[in-house]
């Protein structure tokens, strides 16, 4: 499977959780759910992987979590919000930036209809 082919799998599982959800839930019940679909498909999927920043020969634990990192190569940001602002964008991009990926998706699940709610986002490294 490409790396499209799984973003693309990643959101077919999405939008069936919300359709059986709904909005209003908090994104850890996502979450659970979402992995639970994801590995029903037979995916390697890591919740709430630690991102030490490095900085210059510092390893420093800040206390950085990737909500879910997909066959180590899409990492998925949950929310529960009433809209997404500028500061979600650059937090996936930064977790992008620091893991090494290309392709990460922000979902927020605060939303009547989850495509609404989806920005894909691509770092170019």
């Amino acid at each position: 499977m490409n790396i499209e082919e799984l973003g693309n799998a990643i959101i077919g599982a999405a939008i069936k959780v919300h359709r059986v959800l709904g909005p209003g839930l908090l994104e850890s019940a996502y979450q659970k759910c979402l992995e639970y679909e994801l590995r029903k498909t037979e995916l390697r999927v890591e919740c709430e992987l630690a991102l030490p920043v490095c900085y210059e020969s510092l390893q420093i634990d800040a206390g950085y979590r990737i909500d879910m990192l997909i066959e180590g190569l899409i990492i998925i940001e949950n929310k529960a919000v009433e809209r997404l602002l500028p500061i979600h964008e650059a937090q996936l991009l930064t977790y992008l930036k620091m893991k090494g990926c290309r392709l990460g998706y922000l979902l927020n699940w605060n939303v009547p209809i989850l495509r609404d709610g989806i920005k894909r986002m691509v770092c170019n490294l």
